[in-house]
Order: C-alpha cells, then structure tokens, then sequence
C-alpha cells in the first residue's frame, strides 16, 4: 500500500537517508540524465564562453514543458549561429531583427534582445559571467551573489518587465534557474552531466534548484518543512542537504528530482 511505502521512508535515520538519496544521486547522476534534461544544449559545446552563454540562456527559460524547454533552447542556438559567445560580442541593433520570431512562453524577443546587450556588457566590462559570481559569493552561499548578479545584470536601460526574468534570493525568491545554472558550471561530477568549468567557485557554496518535484520529494523525506517553494524553503533545504554532505550538498538535486520526475515518489 501506498501508505505502508511512504511510512517506510519517512522512519529512516540520517545514515538511511543518506545512503538511499546516495543510491539515488548514482542512478541519475549519469550521461543518460542529459538526454531528458535542458542541460543537453550547453553540452553541444566545448568553449567556455560558449557553454556558460547557453546554460544561462537555457536555464533563464527553464520553466514550463521539458520539451518545449529543450526545443526552444535549440532554436535559440540557431539563432545565435550555434556560435553563443561570438554571437554575443558581435551583437548589435543590425542583427537585432533576426530575434523576432522567439517566444517562450512570457520571455519574448524584446527580453532577448536586452539578455544579448547584457551578456555583451558583462563579457566587455565586468570580466564574465563566472566573475560577475564569484566576487560577491560567500562562504556558504550564493545567493547574496546572485542579488548582485541581478543588479549589474540590470545596469543598462531595459524594459522593466525583463527583470522578471533572473530572480532575487534576498526577495525570498527560491531562485531555482539560477542556482540549476551554478550548479551546471560549478559542479564536477566526473559523470559527464555538470561542467565544473568554473574554478571560483566551490560546490559546497551552492543551493538545490528547488522546484514543485524536488520540494515535494524533500518534504516527504523530512528534509524540508515548510510548504512554499520560497527562499525561506531553500534555506531550510540548504541546512537539511548541508549536514548529508557538506562539501557536494546540491548532488542531491538528481536524487530528489529523479525520485520526483522519473519515480513519481
């Protein structure tokens, strides 16, 4: 029964549920993951620039259908001549009529635009992505530096309805594109999945993407109480992860989102 199986889970002590969530992370921590997951797109390129400028566009979208995720982030690689960070550094109001037909779901092609501008800024002035990051990181978190991402992100004129696109950790956001982005590039799985191509900073910095499926998951395993899937949540999650495995805390991303995707736990 139902039931009786979810009882079984929610009685294990730390070390049960270290070892099952372990077993969990092997099983889906794995080359196999990628073909289902909106992480294939960065993975179709070897470049730094050009595996960061697809993983944070990809991620900014990574809401809604799978599917639809993954299709429009292929469409956008086309548009960008599957060439992002050349693309990005050449960008300007000449080009800017190719990015119309894009659309995913409420990020249109006037959100794109400015996303371009901005990456060019940040690779012109700010020194890249990665450093944008890790100057503002802390010792165990990342997200007062992604607040700070946010506002130099935000530095050029823009529509004010793209900010909604990159959430605010210090506005109790759980932020969870963003942090599914960090771990995509800080962590080193050596299962071929996560980058780790970036050097600044360390895994054990990094917060669970927290969505519906690995919130729910987390709350039936009793590492996570709180009912919104909100920056108090990831907090709380952070602390719960932290003490199974401090320096790889976010590897349980995979174990509570399989069981909650692939096992409907």
């Amino acid at each position: 029964m139902p039931n009786a199986k979810f009882q079984k889970f929610t009685l294990m002590n730390k070390s049960e549920l270290k070892l099952f969530l372990d077993e969990k992370v092997i099983l889906y921590n794995n080359p196999k993951f990628i073909d289902s997951d909106p992480i294939q797109i960065p993975h179709l390129f070897t470049l730094k620039e050009d595996i960061e400028i697809a993983a944070f566009l990809v991620a900014t979208i990574a809401w809604g259908n799978r599917k639809s995720i993954i299709n429009n982030g292929h469409r956008l690689m086309e548009i960008m001549g599957n060439s992002p960070y050349d693309f990005v550094m050449d960008f300007s109001e000449k080009n800017a009529e190719s990015l119309s037909p894009f659309v995913h779901r409420t990020f249109n092609n006037d959100d794109l635009f400015y996303f371009l501008k901005s990456l060019q800024n940040i690779y012109k002035n700010h020194g890249g992505l990665e450093n944008v990051f890790a100057q503002y990181s802390e010792r165990n978190s990342m997200q007062t530096a992604i607040h700070h991402f946010k506002k130099t992100f935000f530095e050029l004129p823009h529509l004010t309805r793209t900010q909604k696109h990159i959430s605010d950790p210090l506005k109790n956001s759980a932020a969870k594109r963003i942090n599914m982005f960090l771990r995509w590039m800080v962590r080193n799985d050596n299962a071929g999945v996560d980058f780790g191509i970036w050097k600044n900073i360390s895994p054990s910095q990094l917060s669970c993407p927290l969505d519906v499926h690995s919130g729910n998951v987390a709350r039936k395993l009793k590492l996570l109480n709180r009912k919104q899937n909100d920056g108090k949540a990831l907090n709380e999650l952070d602390n719960s992860l932290r003490k199974l495995e401090p320096k790889d805390p976010v590897k349980y991303d995979f174990a509570l989102f399989g069981l909650g995707i692939f096992e409907r736990f």
